[in-house]
């Protein structure tokens, strides 16, 4: 497998981009300190329109500051058992402030219309007690295919935590909506990841393309789920969507690197088929955060 980079563009007025999702015309990005959806012409990427998720007073440097700021790091369309198509939104739940969601409709023409907060709290309760000790919750990635709900946990600095939530998609969007209080049932599924100058690889993106599921990792010289460390590089990969057989499976990625083979050293936050090229070949997007509050979108050629 083979991941080249063919462009990269800043984006000007969107700071700390965490997830981006495309529907149609229209990629959505997030960022992790901001409180809006920001919605892009894909043909350009240049920013159309942006739908707010929540009101704050603490964005007027634009980004909110990091002790207080919900940190929206997974972001994936789906569709609900009734048939509604909308984005769904969550922050990562490495502390209290960071354990909330939301869910966006989409009306006519991928144009967001709705807003629904989500109370996330009693998930993530769960989902902590699955974790080795020493391990902090920190989820960076979510993707849906039509029965399953994928949330990707993000360890820096050790394998240990390296892990994929699987939940049914059925009895999980109940459980969000508030018609049960009983947290759905679900399986940790422990990954192992490669590794840049010993520091292992975090799961940090991933989506759901022509039943397929396309992830990214970045590797950071840091042992803190909170804390920002020097970024040493990024990887992405093609997995089968099927739950593996092995008890902990290696993950086969590719390091992300420049047009002149030289290995690229942004930290990739998320990723979105733009389109296929051919067989074993896509077009993704990519988006980076510089942990400075900088955002690029990276377009690059995928070869399986």
């Amino acid at each position: 497998m083979k991941a080249t980079i063919r462009r990269q563009l800043d984006l000007p007025g969107l700071p700390s981009a965490s997830g981006i999702e495309i529907l149609g015309p229209t990629a959505y990005i997030i960022g992790d300190d901001s409180p809006f959806l920001y919605c892009l012409d894909t043909r350009n990427l240049a920013i159309t329109d942006r739908v707010t998720l929540f009101e704050t007073t603490e964005f007027g440097s634009g980004r909110i500051p990091k002790k207080l700021k919900p940190d929206l790091e997974c972001l994936t369309a789906l569709t609900t058992p009734a048939g509604e198509t909308g984005l769904l939104i969550c922050g990562s739940g490495a502390t209290a402030a960071r354990e909330t969601g939301y869910w966006v409709t989409l009306a006519a023409g991928s144009r967001a219309a709705t807003v629904q907060p989500l109370a996330l709290s009693d998930l993530y309760a769960s989902l902590r007690e699955s974790l080795p000790a020493g391990v902090t919750l920190n989820l960076e990635a979510v993707a849906a295919s039509a029965t399953e709900l994928l949330l990707f946990q993000r360890t820096v600095g050790s394998a240990k935590g390296n892990l994929v939530y699987r939940l049914p998609l059925a009895a999980t969007w109940e459980y969000v909506q508030g018609r049960t209080a009983r947290v759905p049932a679900f399986r940790p599924q422990f990954y192992q990841l490669p590794t840049i100058e010993g520091f292992p690889a975090g799961f940090s993106g991933a989506t759901v393309f022509g039943e397929q599921l396309f992830v990214t990792a970045s590797v950071e010289d840091t042992h803190d789920a909170v804390a920002d460390g020097a970024v040493l590089g990024s990887f992405v990969g093609v997995l089968p969507l099927a739950e593996p057989s092995q008890e902990v499976p290696l993950v086969p990625l590719t390091q992300l690197v420049l047009p002149d083979g030289q290995p690229y050293r942004g930290k990739v936050e998320s990723i979105a088929v733009y389109q296929p090229l051919g067989p074993g070949q896509w077009e993704v997007i990519l988006v980076t955060d510089d942990d400075a509050g900088g955002s690029t979108a990276v377009v690059v050629e995928l070869l399986a």
